[in-house]
This record gives C-alpha cells, structure tokens and sequence, in this order.
C-alpha cells in the first residue's frame, strides 16, 4: 500500500509547498506552513472509465422552492435583501466577542415559529447555549440544539425528508471531515467541511449560516476560497466601546452588496435599531467646532453620521494623523489638496478625525464633510448649524457630485435640518431640491468652503 502523500499548507492563503518554510512565499506569513496529508486521489480518473452523463435542463422553468423567508427580524432580513433563499449558504464573520452566536441564535429563534431550525454549536457545550437562550429571552423557541463537530454524524442527522430548513453552524473552523488526516480549522477540512454541508444545502433546499473566525487584520480565517464557495458573506462590525453593531453584506447573490443592518447591544441581547441617523446624531452639540454631520449612503439606506476632527500643535517633530472610521489614505489627500490648492497649511499640526458611534466609512462622497470638519477645528468656526454635507473632492480641489442626492436630502429632511452644503449640480435639478424646504447651497470648489470658515459671516450666505 503506498504511503498517504504529504504536503505543506499555508492557513492563510491556501498556497501548497513541497517542504516546510518558515515564510509563505505567496502571502508572506510568518509561521502558517504546516504539514498536511493530501486528499486520496478519486479511482478511476486517470483509467479511462467515463463519468456519468449529467441531464441538461431549459433555463424557464418553474421554482421548486419559495422565493425567500423573513426572518422576522428587520435588520437582518434588509442586509440579506428581503430574508432568507432557501438552498442558500451564508457566512457570518467578525470579531471575538462581537455578537455573531447572538444574533443567529435570536434568528433561529424567530425562524422556529416558521420552519424546522437545528443550531450545532461546535464552541460551546449545550448548556451554554441554554445560557444564553435564557438571558436573551428565546429559550421557550422550538429549536432544535446539538453539540457536535463531526461533519459526517451532522449530515447523517439532518439528511432526510424531515430535515431542517435551516442549519447554524456555530462556528466552520470548529468542524472536520474524518476522511481527512488533518485538524480541525486547517485549510483542508474548512473547505472540505464547508463543500459537504453546501452541498447538503442545495440538495435539500435547506439555509445554512456559518459562522467564521477572523485573522488579526479582520477577514476570516480558511482559505480564500471558503468565500467564493458560500452565496452571502456578512461581516459584524463594531467597537468594544460603542453599544453599536453594524451587520454589514459585503458578497450577497440574491441581494445587494455593502448593505447594513444596524443593532445595539442591550442585556437582552441585540436590539434592532430602525433610525441610525437619529441614534448617531444623538449626543451631536452644534456649538462646538470641529464636526460635521455627513450624509451618506450605506447599500441603498441613507445614513447621517458625526465626523469630528481635531487640530492640534504637535509637541513633536514629525506631527501624527490619527484616523479612526476612515480611510487615512483618503485623510493625506484631503489635507494635501488644502495645503496645495487652498493655502490652508497643516504643517506643525496634529490631525485626529472620528466618525462618531463606531461606524466605518468608505465612500468618497465623505470628503466635503472631512474638509468641513478640519477646516472648523482650525479656525475654531463651527460648522453651520442644522446643515448636512457630502462631496467628492478631486486632486484639483473641485467638489465632483455624488450619487443619490436626493436621498440624502430626504433623510436630512426628516430628522430636522434646515440647510445642506452641496456640490454643484449644474443645469439640472433633482427632484428632492425642488421639493424640499431646506436651503441648499452648492459649491463648486474646495476655495469656496474655505472661505466660509475664513470669515464667520459667510457661514449664514450661500455660495456658488
């Protein structure tokens, strides 16, 4: 019999080398090469025998399964685009502690009063998750609960006509295949475990959430590949010291991408939050300088949020930038557009800038709201009370226009403010300009915010 073939796996990037290394030569981690025993060749690939003719089937035809399923929580139903597609394979990621196990496990709950849920916890004994169930108020919830890590006993016990509708897997890193002759979390058995119970899925019409571990830089740990296998990737977002969670869609096949949900964390558990603006904007002071409201998009929800900077003289040699919420890339350039084109000089000065209540940023329609808050700190000038800004800045120091305007209006609107900063729109005019009460002033060039904070007057004027 010859002897099973040996490989050296990065955990990291998946790479395969012909011997151990300290450094993975494709992704350059340090100590992620480990000893693997390669999977058994399948009999008969390379002996000429043909495969089985697979039947091919007209693109029209009639859907064997129900559109989607709500879960009955709003938040998570909006990030997956209306609820769950059965037959669907969803993964979970985020930060230890952050509430993954939670949420899902107030999903199930609510799913339980619709279809057959099981939830196999691989982390945690059964009367952990009774714990928890019982803080969170959900323990009366016909659940099904086990405690396993066994891909083989899992699909065993949930292949059938009776089987659940939907599956948790709490978490993927925690499961094996004991075809294969590696630990549990390596490359290998995270793919392998994550292909079996896909395939389960799809087989049986069956939703599956998986829950992943992340790597010290954020993404989750496994292969790369672990991604593209599964329909819908949501991360957990969040800050230790913010009540805030932010359920975010960064890859969704049945929905749109960069959607969130937003929830905060009681003692109850996570309670869905149905106007962030309103909750991000609570502790706002509108006579203090150095902030300013920004109004964004998040997926198709409009959002406004507080972003503060400070200015400060630095007591050192080489001056910090400190960015928390933002792009500090995004933070250079726009601090280097105002030095370059507008006069406004940095040099000597500590820069720190905060988007308030832990929320993370990264469309460039942030930008007019960044200048406004770093021009504010420096000349000591508060933003324009009761006023929203968004903008795109350019390297020439033009305000470019941003998409959804009249959302963003919309949303203003509502919670109460009175005047929006602008780029300009040219000939055309939204619809949301023309209906709406608040005063909307529209600016053409960087030069021209600048000069609003230069004199305290040109703050109540309109410009453009």
């Amino acid at each position: 019999m010859a002897k099973p073939a040996r490989r050296y796996v990065c955990q990291e990037c998946g790479a395969v080398h012909s011997r151990w290394s300290g450094r993975c030569d494709s992704c350059e981690a340090w100590n992620s090469v480990i000893e693997e025993i390669a999977d058994a060749p399948t009999p008969g690939v390379r002996g000429g025998s043909k495969g089985k003719t697979i039947p091919f089937v007209p693109l029209a035809g009639a859907l064997d399964w129900a559109p989607r399923t709500a879960t009955g929580i709003a938040e998570f139903d909006r990030v997956l685009g209306g609820g769950l597609v059965p037959g669907s394979a969803i993964l979970i990621g985020g930060d230890p502690g952050i509430g993954k196990s939670t949420v899902l496990l107030q999903v199930v709950a609510k799913l339980a009063e619709q279809v057959d849920c099981v939830y196999v916890s691989g982390e945690e004994a059964l009367d952990q998750v009774r714990m928890r169930a019982i803080r969170l108020g959900v323990e009366q919830a016909p659940v099904r609960l086990a405690a396993a890590t066994n891909v083989r006993d899992i699909l065993a016990s949930i292949d059938g006509p009776d089987g659940p509708k939907v599956l948790v897997i709490d978490s993927i890193q925690t499961m094996y295949v004991d075809a294969l002759d590696s630990s549990p979390g390596t490359v290998s058995q995270v793919r392998a475990s994550a292909q079996e119970l896909i395939k389960i899925a799809k087989k049986r019409g069956m939703a599956v959430l998986l829950v992943g571990h992340v790597t010290k830089e954020g993404t989750i740990a496994g292969p790369r590949v672990l991604e593209h296998m599964v329909d819908t990737v949501l991360y957990f977002e969040g800050e230790r010291g913010h009540q805030f969670r932010i359920l975010r869609s960064v890859k969704n096949r049945f929905g749109p991408t960069d959607e969130i949900g937003v929830f905060e964390m009681t003692e109850r558990g996570l309670a869905e939050v149905t106007n962030p603006s309103a909750l991000f904007l609570g502790e706002r002071r509108d006579d203090v300088s150095g902030a300013s409201v920004f109004g964004g998009m998040e997926g198709t929800r409009p959002l406004l949020v507080e972003i503060q900077a400070l200015v400060a003289p630095s007591p050192f040699g080489t001056p910090r930038r400190a960015v928390i919420g933002w792009d500090s890339g995004r933070l250079a350039m726009i601090t280097a557009v105002l030095e370059a084109r507008c006069g406004v000089t940095f040099a000597g000065s500590d820069v720190y800038l905060n988007v308030a209540g832990g929320l993370k940023i990264s469309e460039p329609a942030a930008d007019l709201a960044v200048a406004a808050a770093l021009l504010s700190s420096l000349s000591g000038v508060p933003a324009p009370t009761e006023c929203v800004i968004f903008g795109e800045i350019g390297l020439s120091a033009e305000v470019r226009a941003v998409s959804h305007t009249d959302g963003r209006l919309k949303e203003a609107a509502k919670l109460g403010f009175t005047r929006a900063l602008v780029p300009s729109a040219g000939k055309s005019k939204s619809k949301a300009r023309a209906e709406t009460t608040m005063r909307v002033d529209e600016i053409s060039t960087l030069q021209d915010l600048v000069t609003m904070f230069q004199d305290n007057t040109n703050i109540g004027r309109r410009v453009g």
